[in-house]
């Protein structure tokens, strides 16, 4: 019978390796977006958003209320700030909105 080795390892940093060792950081990384954009937007800008991508740095919503895009746009610097301060990582620099 093999011996019992007493390594403990918390969740967190299993799940890191797993996401990890099967190539896994882009889907949780788009998942984690899109999640973080309808918890700081809240459920009125929510509604409106048909999609949230991110590509090379450059966050892009497309919007489906044209008022709607024209406020946010006002506040794309914020928009960046908060996101990435929610995130937790420089992942957005710049906002785009469709």
């Amino acid at each position: 019978m093999a011996k019992r080795e007493n390594d403990s390892f918390s969740v967190k940093d299993l799940m890191q390796f797993f996401i990890k060792e099967n190539n896994l950081s882009k889907g949780m990384q788009k998942i984690k977006i899109e999640e973080t954009w309808n918890k700081m937007m809240g459920p009125g800008v929510a509604t409106h958003t048909t999609s949230v991508k991110l590509q090379n740095k450059t966050l892009v919503v497309n919007l489906n209320s044209s008022v709607l895009r024209e406020e946010l746009s006002y506040g794309k610097d914020k928009i960046v700030k908060m996101m990435n301060e929610e995130i937790g990582d420089d992942l957005i620099s710049k906002v785009v909105l469709m």
